[in-house]
């Protein structure tokens, strides 16, 4: 005789299973959903990520494409014209023929001698500000006007050398005078760079040397400035774009329109490649057969700049390789 079947154990009809295969039911239809909503978030994440990489190359190739543009352009025209008789002779005819000889010595005469002002005052500034001066009123005064130099119009910096130098120290125009007005002009961006770059220096560099008996001094010619070099010459990289370029502050202290000779000291006037390109655009009538001129020195200040700064950019990469960390 057969027992009786328990209604209670009954796993069709126990309501403890059913609720159980409810939730079970009701919990895989959430987690299925979830792995579709993280799936359709990493989407959308990949979505903008793309767009943002797209706005950037974007914003990329309207940086860069103009300047191939005008390259392009100065090649073009200019380039026929680079030979050996433009880069050795001197202008004739009225500035229509002959080459830029003058104004290219000028020019190297010039930058070297804004660097060799604005270098040592700006590093020497920026050791100060970094190492030794205290954080007061009279600090932060001076970082505000290093500031406000550096936003200065190169038409003011003209005007100041002209007082300063050509006047009142009685420099007169001369490369003297013109190379210490672009040095008064660059100098904020010599002591900005190097004073990052010192306090890039780890601090824990300084108190090696100085729980090994070593001076401040001694410790900031000995590790902190070998370790920064890299920085300072980011900053005079900057110098030298800039000095190469500018027009106005050596037209009124020291270049000239034309100089049938080589500078013999710094008391001489000279050419310059940026005001004979300012001139031979604008003050010389040219024709047809030389109208490629202003290209052709337009190309070689481009020219002269590059290589400064491949040589500039060379020497700090041997720098950056010596660096403690």
């Amino acid at each position: 005789m057969s027992a009786p079947s328990n209604p209670g154990t009954n796993p069709s009809t126990d309501p403890g299973t059913d609720r159980a295969a409810h939730a079970n039911d009701a919990g895989a239809a959430p987690a299925g959903h979830h792995v579709f909503a993280a799936t359709a978030r990493e989407n959308a994440s990949l979505r903008r990520q793309q767009a943002i990489r797209g706005l950037f190359l974007l914003t990329t190739l309207l940086l860069v494409l103009p300047v191939l543009a005008i390259l392009g352009k100065l090649a073009i025209e200019g380039g026929p014209a680079l030979t050996w008789e433009f880069f050795t002779e001197k202008p004739s005819n009225g500035m229509k023929d002959g080459g830029i000889f003058p104004a290219l010595v000028g020019t190297i005469w010039l930058t070297a001698g804004a660097l060799g002002v604005a270098v040592p005052l700006g590093v020497a500034a920026a050791i100060y500000l970094s190492e030794y001066a205290r954080d007061n009123w009279l600090t932060r005064t001076i970082n505000l006007a290093i500031v406000n130099l550096a936003g200065v119009p190169s038409i003011v910096h003209a005007l100041f050398g002209v007082g300063a130098f050509v006047h009142f120290m009685a420099f007169g125009t001369s490369i003297l005078a013109a190379s210490c007005t672009l040095a008064v002009m660059t100098l904020p961006v010599v002591i900005v760079s190097t004073r990052e770059s010192l306090q890039a220096v780890p601090r824990a560099f300084r108190e090696a040397c100085w729980s090994l008996g070593a001076t401040r001094w001694q410790t900031i010619w000995r590790v902190v400035l070998p370790n920064s070099g890299s920085g300072i010459l980011t900053g005079v990289i900057l110098v030298v774009s800039r000095a190469v370029g500018e027009t106005a502050p050596i037209m009124f202290t020291g270049a000239a329109f034309f100089v049938p000779f080589l500078p013999q000291s710094v008391f001489d006037q000279t050419m310059a490649l940026s005001l004979h390109l300012y001139n031979v655009s604008t003050q010389v009538n040219l024709d047809d057969q030389h109208k490629h001129l202003p290209f052709a020195v337009a190309l070689t200040l481009i020219l002269v700049v590059l290589a400064m700064n491949a040589l500039a950019i060379w020497f700090r990469m041997k720098l950056r390789g010596r660096k403690k960390w």
